[in-house]
């Protein structure tokens, strides 16, 4: 029987695999030629959401079903203050997540900001993955 700890490992390893596969759409979308920019922003915004809650869980912290990431940097600053205070720009790409899926609800993001959504979603992965080294 595997243990709490190894359980709580895996879990983890789940969401940043999950995690992974969103960064890699969100930079092969925005390489595309045309840029696919909407598809890009969206990965961008579900790999960061995936990240912060890859941390969540090896802190064994709850979190709600969200896209808001903003939400969820409020409560990796129970565990971890500086890395949320560090990652605040993040909160730039939750409405990618939610407020942009439908036809006529945002105007499509340009180049300059597509490149910025993948950007911070690339800090956040840098900044989670170095916080669970040792996963």
């Amino acid at each position: 029987m595997r243990s709490p700890e190894e359980v709580k490992r895996e879990i983890v390893r789940q969401w940043l695999a999950k995690a992974e596969q969103d960064m890699k759409a969100g930079e092969a979308l925005l390489a595309a030629e045309p840029p696919l920019l909407y598809p890009a922003c969206f990965h961008a915004q579900q790999a960061a959401e995936k990240y912060l809650k890859a941390l969540l869980t090896w802190y064994q912290i709850e979190f709600p079903k969200t896209h808001a990431i903003e939400q969820l940097l409020d409560l990796v600053k129970d565990a971890e203050p500086e890395t949320a205070s560090s990652l605040r720009d993040a909160v730039a790409l939750t409405p990618y997540g939610v407020d942009i899926r439908y036809p006529g609800d945002q105007p499509e993001p340009s180049s300059e900001e597509a490149r910025e959504a993948v950007e911070l979603a690339r800090i956040v992965r840098y900044t989670v993955m170095d916080r669970l080294k040792e996963i």
